[in-house]
C-alpha cells in the first residue's frame, strides 16, 4: 500500500511541479527575459554573419591570386617551351 502511495504522491507532486513551472515560464517577467535572449541571440547571429563575410571576401582575394600566379606560371612555362623548340 505504501509503495502505491508514494507513486500518487510523486505523480501529484510532478502534476503540481509542472503547473506552476508552466506559470513561472508564461509570466510577463519570463517573456521579458526570453526577449532579451533572442535579442542578444539575433546580435551574435548578425556579428557570426559579418565574420562570415569577411572570411568569404579574404578567400575569394587569396583564390583570385592563386589563379594569377598560376596563369603567369603557365605563361612562363609556354614561353620557355617556345624559346627551346625555336633554338631547336
Amino acid at each position: 500500500m505504501s509503495f502505491i502511495s508514494s507513486k500518487v504522491a510523486s505523480f501529484a507532486g510532478g502534476v503540481l511541479f509542472g503547473t506552476v513551472g508552466v506559470s513561472v515560464l508564461g509570466s510577463k517577467d519570463a517573456k521579458n527575459v526570453y526577449t532579451h535572449i533572442t535579442a542578444a541571440v539575433l546580435r551574435c547571429q548578425k556579428e557570426v554573419m559579418n565574420r562570415v563575410d569577411i572570411c568569404r571576401e579574404n578567400c575569394n582575394d587569396i583564390l583570385a591570386d592563386a589563379k594569377e600566379i598560376n596563369e603567369k606560371r603557365a605563361a612562363e612555362k609556354e614561353e620557355a617551351t617556345e624559346i627551346i623548340e625555336d633554338a631547336a
